[in-house]
């Protein structure tokens, strides 16, 4: 029987000049995409930004400026099949910009898994998790228990962007295998009876 594979959206959260953020996600998306069983989409928010004035409740955006911004990530997490959401901790919690891609979209979330890949100082980022699980929760998006956490991360990484501690890359492949389980399970799901929400 062969399988379709996942289509696995990495979103990488962070959109603070001099942000290490890409060379974690390219990290990550490296081990997705070799992966027969995957396939992978990154989305950079920085290099897709999305508006920050939102509309009345339940209509679409008036400005077409802003239409063309969602038109470049919404089509891509609807697609998605799995996530695997890439945040550093800012202030014990994750980036706005992150919050606002997550806001800006509903039923693209509903009845997917997501994965996460955190990093940050001594917390490895996983305060800023406990709080997205909390809001992927209200979304029917289901969160995997299994998380990277890169505690300083500012060593973490080889000038080529190779993890330098083997247990980083055995963690995110965990990760990858509880995500194409729970992914899989779920797309089956969706297939035979469409997610309400």
């Amino acid at each position: 029987m062969t399988t379709t594979p996942l289509r696995v959206a990495v979103v990488q959260g962070s959109t603070r000049d001099g942000r290490l953020g890409p060379v974690v996600a390219h990290w990550i998306r490296e081990h997705a995409a070799g992966r027969p069983d995957m396939t992978v989409d990154l989305i950079d928010l920085a290099e897709t930004p999305l508006p920050t004035v939102f509309p009345q409740l339940g209509q679409a955006p008036a400005r077409a400026e802003d239409r063309e911004l969602l038109a470049a990530v919404s089509p891509r997490l609807a697609d998605a099949d799995a996530f695997v959401v890439v945040t550093p901790e800012y202030n014990h919690s994750f980036p706005a910009s992150l919050k606002n891609a997550i806001d800006w979209h509903n039923r693209e979330w509903h009845a997917k898994p997501v994965g996460f890949v955190a990093y940050g100082g001594f917390s490895a980022g996983l305060r800023a998790v406990e709080q997205l699980r909390a809001v992927f929760a209200e979304l029917h998006a289901v969160t995997l228990r299994e998380a990277v956490g890169l505690q300083g991360v500012w060593g973490q990484f080889d000038p080529e962007g190779r993890a330098v501690d083997p247990a980083a890359d055995t963690a995110a492949k965990a990760m990858l295998d509880r995500l194409a389980w729970w992914a899989t399970a779920l797309r089956e799901a969706r297939a035979k009876t469409p997610y309400g929400g």
